[in-house]
């Protein structure tokens, strides 16, 4: 399988000292792959040229030109975590294009699939505001996008960041031809995604929450993705599948505590991939949220691109398994799938 691969080079410019969320992480994935001797084995695109009219696809005006004016000032922040450079805003445009060239490689059949390793993450800014580190919502508008530009109608939008998608989450939640699932730690930043929050209006029933507790680890995470997450994506029958990859749900990781191993995200990218399979021609591009060790973010996006290439290829993970023991969320997934009528 031929895996499209993109990445926004300008992300350099966008960085702060001492800050998680840093350039480091691209360039550790970057080394991780080269060593591997994936790179040359991926479909490398150019990102796609971006204006502020694609950005409108998801954001209003009003915070584009805030965003303009505050750059002027930069170094700034634009909350307690999200920082503003000089250079972000250019960063973030390219963050976009990456992931359109990812997608259109991916619509127009020249990739299997796809996946764009980008920063800033975008899944936690709103319409109005960046949050979480994200400025731009970029699944959001790689979704509105590929309907206005391939004239695709049902995407579904998958997130198994560790934090919930809160920004993703707003842009769809009226929205009955876009569903939205999201699998995260909860309770945990930024709040929201709690299980009765399933879309209003005509969107009603089309965002699904898993808001797991702490330490759930492989398996439950896995029984989400079988039990739950695939028999309503099935049934939603989407055009096309998004994921927003974060890997910060990793053991490792030092802003969550969800346990999950690299062979656990290789799991859950073959059960993406089954779903692509049946409900879209195979269609999936990932876009890269969160995931803040080094050495377990590159172990992770190597295991997912291996994945990608070949769903029966064996995973190497020389960090092994989470040293804490899981709790049970059998429970819990059982409340769920009587909720969104999943038998």
């Amino acid at each position: 399988m031929t895996t499209a691969f993109a990445w926004n080079a300008t992300h350099t410019a966008h960085a702060e000292t001492g800050h998680v969320e840093r350039p480091e992480r691209l360039e550790a994935i970057r080394e991780r792959l080269t060593t591997a001797q994936l790179w040359d084995r991926l479909a490398l695109q150019q990102p796609l040229p971006i204006d502020w009219e694609i950005v409108r696809l998801v954001h209003r005006r009003t915070y584009i030109e805030r965003l303009q004016q505050a750059v002027a000032h930069a170094p700034l922040r634009l909350d307690v975590d999200t920082y503003l450079q000089p250079g972000s805003l250019e960063a973030a445009l390219e963050a976009v294009g990456a992931l359109l060239a990812v997608t259109q490689a991916v619509l127009e059949r020249r990739a299997s699939n796809g996946f764009a390793a980008v920063r800033p993450p975008g899944h936690h800014a709103t319409p109005d505001r960046a949050m979480g580190f994200c400025l731009f919502s970029n699944v959001a508008i790689a979704t509105r996008w590929v309907q206005q530009t391939f004239g695709v109608e049902r995407v579904a939008i998958v997130d198994f960041d560790v934090h919930h998608g809160n920004g993703t989450q707003e842009v769809f939640y009226e929205d009955p031809n876009v569903l939205f699932l999201s699998v995260h730690q909860f309770p945990h930043y930024p709040g929201t995604g709690r299980a009765e929050e399933i879309g209003t209006g005509r969107g009603r029933g089309t965002t699904v929450n898993v808001p797991l507790p702490a330490y759930t680890g492989d398996e439950g995470y896995l029984e989400a993705f079988r039990r739950l997450l695939g028999p309503v994506v099935r049934r939603f029958r989407p055009e096309v599948i998004f994921l927003s990859a974060g890997y910060d749900a990793h053991w490792r990781d030092p802003l969550g505590s969800m346990q999950l191993s690299v062979t656990g995200y290789a799991a859950l990218v073959y059960e993406l991939m089954e779903w692509a399979d049946a409900c879209c021609d195979g269609r999936l591009v990932a876009a890269l949220e969160g995931g803040y060790d080094l050495e377990a973010l590159a172990a992770c996006v190597e295991a997912t691109l291996v994945r990608l290439q070949d769903p029966l290829a064996p995973i190497a993970d020389a960090l092994g398994p989470s040293p804490h023991e899981a709790v049970d969320v059998r429970d819990l997934l059982y409340e769920l799938r009587l909720l969104h009528h999943v038998a």
